[in-house]
């Protein structure tokens, strides 16, 4: 059964993770959200300390985006492992600010990617090491089935290397990273079973940055596009299996998916909650109180919208705790990322932009934090997945429908 306290082995971890928040990012937050591009040189000390946090958590980084593969054998006891350790930090430092944790060194969504399929060899010669992830093409949209870069399997006197060629758009961390894990296909005529990633080391021949994005919201963390011309990779550098298995067909994409949603999910918790307790704060100061033991319809109007907001904020939160508890328990949980993600996502957005309603001036000037994370909140219900996409798929889990039956 599923324990909803934090667990006692990881309150240090989520105490240092809000240290970090309060004393770290929030200082910083409006400096790089007006410096967009401008690398926030603070983070490069600060990487070393999440590392030994990580270490703390046991296995599980409280600034890591890329939840690590829990290899043990199966005892069939409960564990709560990397995957709840990760998403505990994550919303801690994302009550912080969500660009600063997607521009920590070392802590990219393509190291999720690396976790979720790659061998062991492959973790050992990448760990330590930043990764972007690459998707997003122009033209496809949300559609990774239809990705357009492709990969084709080269053998020289040299060894056997992919050649991948196409364009990359909305890399996060794309510029910055040390690794970023390619999505391409072996065979466009095959569909979204030949589609593969590929981990390419920055500075490969051929994988040129286009440019860098200036963006609504996350201005801290730099959003990039790529052109891949003739791009080798080395074949041990594919993660997961060469094989094309129509059968199986996007399952390794989609356990990516699984390991990456509930993170995004929890970034938007972790703004939820900074919104919310901003805004309390200011009713406070304004007069208005919020009483706990009695029904919304008998308070405040402002009160009974905060109210509204912090249910919606506790069964986000619920879900992407359950996502993750599933994923430490190695029980499928394609259906719970989903959920954590659409649920958490738009309400980080709902919640963001009422805030700044109720706040008034506060809410809309940049005297406060607010309207800041009202930019920031939009992105949490877009990437790794839109909030269509995301119902999509909930629909499809729950009615037992294929992509093909249920578009």
């Amino acid at each position: 059964m599923i324990h909803l306290e934090t667990p006692k082995k990881f309150t240090g971890l989520v105490a240092q993770a809000h240290q970090v928040a309060a004393q770290m990012f929030r200082p910083i937050s409006r400096k790089y959200d007006r410096d967009e591009h401008a690398e926030p040189k603070e983070l490069l000390m600060l990487a070393s300390l999440l590392d030994g946090m990580s270490a703390a958590g046991g296995g599980g980084g409280a600034g890591a985006t890329g939840a690590s593969r829990d290899r043990s054998a199966d005892t069939g006891e409960n564990r709560n492992g990397s995957n709840l350790s990760t998403v505990l930090g994550i919303m801690e430092l994302c009550w912080g600010d969500v660009g600063l944790l997607l521009a920590m060194p070392r802590q990219g969504l393509g190291n999720s990617a690396i976790a979720a399929v790659a061998n062991d060899e492959q973790l050992a010669r990448f760990k330590g090491r930043w990764a972007a992830m690459a998707i997003t093409e122009p033209g496809t949209g949300s559609d990774s089935a239809n990705i357009r870069t492709t990969a084709r399997l080269e053998k020289t006197e040299s060894g056997e290397h992919y050649v991948l060629n196409g364009e990359k758009i909305y890399v996060t961390s794309g510029a910055r990273a040390d690794l970023v894990v390619v999505w391409a296909t072996l065979d466009r005529n095959v569909g979204r079973a030949a589609i593969k990633s590929f981990v390419v080391e920055k500075g490969t021949p051929g994988f040129e940055l286009a440019r860098l994005e200036h963006k609504l919201g996350i201005r801290a963390s730099d959003t990039a596009a790529f052109v891949l011309k003739d791009v080798r990779v080395p074949k041990e550098n594919l993660l997961g299996t060469p094989e094309v298995n129509v059968e199986k067909g996007f399952a390794g994409v989609m356990q990516t998916f699984d390991n990456t949603r509930p993170l995004v999910a929890s970034m938007a918790i972790g703004l939820t909650r900074a919104c919310l307790e901003r805004t309390r704060e200011l009713l406070q100061k304004a007069g208005v109180s919020i009483d706990y033991s009695k029904p919304a319809r008998l308070q405040h109007a402002a009160a009974a919208d905060l109210l509204r907001m912090e249910a919606d904020y506790e069964a986000a939160r619920l879900l992407t705790l359950q996502a993750a508890w599933m994923a430490d328990n190695r029980q499928p949980n394609s259906l719970q990322a989903s959920m954590a993600k659409a649920k958490a996502g738009r309400t980080c957005v709902d919640v963001a932009l009422k805030c700044v309603e109720l706040c008034g001036v506060a809410g809309y000037s940049e005297d406060d934090l607010l309207e800041k994370w009202a930019r920031d909140a939009k992105i949490l219900d877009i990437f790794e997945g839109t909030q269509q996409i995301q119902l999509l798929i909930i629909a499809r889990r729950l009615l037992g429908k294929s992509s093909a039956e249920l578009k």
